[in-house]
């Protein structure tokens, strides 16, 4: 009796938690987006489709969702299938290559291919020098700049998904298309492609979603006329406009059908079955000119990928590059700058700050999340876990903007949740919730694992359920908890969208306002930034190399909205 209390008030503090600082939040928005002067109106809605500005916002978007999935999903199917059904000298390698984009935030990535692909970039520098004529590399005022970057960028975790789908597909059922007279091309159409689609749209949703509300490219590549772009400029004026309101309402939309789409596609019922181990009996030995192959495409894919990371690495070492293809000179001092400089050095102070503090949050709720969601299955924990997956959907600068109309009148005595006097606790929550899906599903696997009989034991032995965490459970699932934390920590450290919003004074910012802000600095902004982005890509690195080593080929289920 007292065992099953314990889980309910557990079940229920966590329900409050996610009902207080994620529900509220956009129901707040939804209510604000449609009462203006105390009267009930749609016309703020209606106005991103009949405003030809908003419209236009909302149809880049879409165009960025939209080809950076159609982009990463032409790179990672061939990408999976080289990986999953051939093995070649160096795979391992290799492998670790094609995952290296994720170390650096697409916003980050920006600061250094400007240099490369603006007007007067190197490129077009060259171009001169040929006789040639110039070229918009970025197109279309910036968009594709911002696509190429988010394609580079986010490639890994479709990648990580499709090869996971692939991987689980038996190979028998295909060996009996090809029997019945199918071409490879028909084989993967009618049998393959179908069987990975619950794992491709988990992947794709994510990519699609992150593209779509990513307001840090665009904002690098001054590409404003974008959904997010438009809600961070609506910022100053929501006490009186409801349009941010509206957009955030629409963003909000898109997001949750993007992810209902793919928990309806993960839950379809197929008629042909994968086997377990299929992997094994599906890998066959490349050939010599499978191998060139295989080389030519990942070696070209992994050198465009390296490109931002490259552009940011020569912009933090020049010390002088106007109007040249490479840099004059170059220099080590805006790494010192990077540390000492008053606004990068507080902005990583805070950071590190922010998300230790939101990793152990995390760390607490996703340990009693994920036993409640093995050793309690029902249909209430079936919905908590929908709910807990949904910030993997909404947008972090769409939940700032909730946060901000919910809580900037909340004050306890000294104590207020006021952003603009003090955004540090809503800014752990939000780095909380954002990243919490990393931390419950690493638990949800280790308890998975963990047998059940080992728990009975300490408990038959009177230990009480808190020791038998403590001693048992904890200790055997640690690596799994590491390996989320570890994600958590690292991806909250550059969280973009809801540290633009929420952070409104300079010793306040995060690492991401701060190095948006210098970047706008006509001098050494850029340096500066790109140095703090480059020690930002070697924290990733290294988390997601730990993470690698404790998870192996399950990483690719803490990137899932199912």
């Amino acid at each position: 009796m007292k065992k099953n209390l314990t889980s309910t008030f557990l079940l229920t503090s966590i329900i409050i938690f996610l009902g207080l600082f994620f529900v509220y939040p956009m129901a707040r928005a939804l209510t604000q987006s449609v009462f203006f002067e105390g009267k009930f109106t749609l016309q703020f809605l209606a106005s991103i489709f009949t405003n030809s500005s908003l419209r236009a916002g909302l149809v880049n978007s879409l165009l960025i969702g939209f080809y950076t999935t159609l982009v990463t999903t032409a790179i990672a199917l061939p990408m999976a299938w080289i990986f999953v059904r051939f093995s070649f000298p160096g795979k391992g390698l290799m492998n670790g290559l094609v995952l290296v984009p994720m170390v650096m935030p697409p916003f980050v990535g920006a600061l250094g291919m400007k240099y490369i692909f603006a007007r007067c970039g190197s490129l077009n520098l060259i171009l001169a020098k040929l006789g040639l004529p110039m070229v918009d590399w970025l197109g279309a005022g910036g968009m594709t700049g911002v696509v190429l970057l988010e394609v580079l960028h986010l490639y890994p975790i479709m990648f990580l998904n499709v090869s996971a789908a692939l991987a689980n597909v038996d190979p028998a059922m295909e060996e009996a298309g090809k029997c019945l007279g199918g071409s490879p091309w028909t084989v993967f159409r009618k049998i393959t492609f179908p069987l990975m689609v619950p794992g491709y749209f988990a992947g794709a949703v994510i990519v699609f979603i992150w593209s779509f509300m990513d307001p840090g490219t665009p904002l690098v590549f001054e590409f404003r006329n974008c959904v997010p772009v438009q809600i961070f400029d609506h910022l100053s004026d929501m006490n009186v406009n409801p349009i941010g309101y509206a957009l955030v309402v629409l963003a909000l939309f898109v997001a949750i059908t993007s992810f209902a789409l793919s928990k309806w596609a993960s839950g379809r019922k197929t008629i042909i079955s994968s086997g377990k181990g299929a992997t094994v009996s599906a890998e066959k030995k490349a050939t010599r000119w499978k191998l060139v192959f295989i080389y030519t495409f990942l070696g070209l894919l992994t050198s465009v990928a390296l490109l931002p990371h490259l552009s940011v690495l020569m912009v933090s070492l020049s010390d002088k590059w106007f109007m040249t293809v490479f840099p004059e000179s170059f220099t080590l001092k805006y790494f010192k700058l990077a540390v000492t400089h008053k606004l990068a050095a507080s902005s990583i102070r805070n950071s590190l700050l922010l998300s230790s503090f939101a990793t152990i949050v995390d760390i607490i709720i996703g340990i009693v999340l994920g036993y409640l969601l093995v050793r309690k299955k029902s249909k209430l924990t079936g919905w908590i876990d929908t709910l807990v997956m949904l910030p993997l959907a909404v947008p972090g600068i769409v939940l700032g903007f909730g946060y901000i109309a919910c809580f900037r009148d909340w004050s306890f005595g000294s104590f207020t949740l006021n952003p603009q006097i003090n955004p540090f606790p809503l800014l752990i929550i939000c780095y909380s919730i954002r990243r919490l899906p990393y931390v419950v599903r690493s638990a949800y696997a280790g308890f998975k694992q963990l047998s059940e009989s080992l728990e009975e034991a300490g408990r038959n032995l009177g230990a009480t359920g808190f020791r038998v965490a403590r001693k048992i459970s904890v200790p055997l699932i640690s690596s799994h908890l590491l390996a989320g934390a570890i994600i958590a920590f690292s991806f909250a450290m550059f969280e973009v969208g809801s540290s633009l919003v929420l952070a409104f004074k300079e010793q306040d910012y995060p690492i991401a306002k701060a190095i948006y802000v210098l970047n706008m600095r006509l001098t050494d902004g850029p340096n500066i930034a790109s140095a703090m982005g480059i020690l930002g890509m070697i924290l990733l690195a290294v988390s997601l190399i730990v993470t690698g080593m404790i998870l192996g080929k399950r990483m690719g289920e803490l990137f899932r909205t199912r």
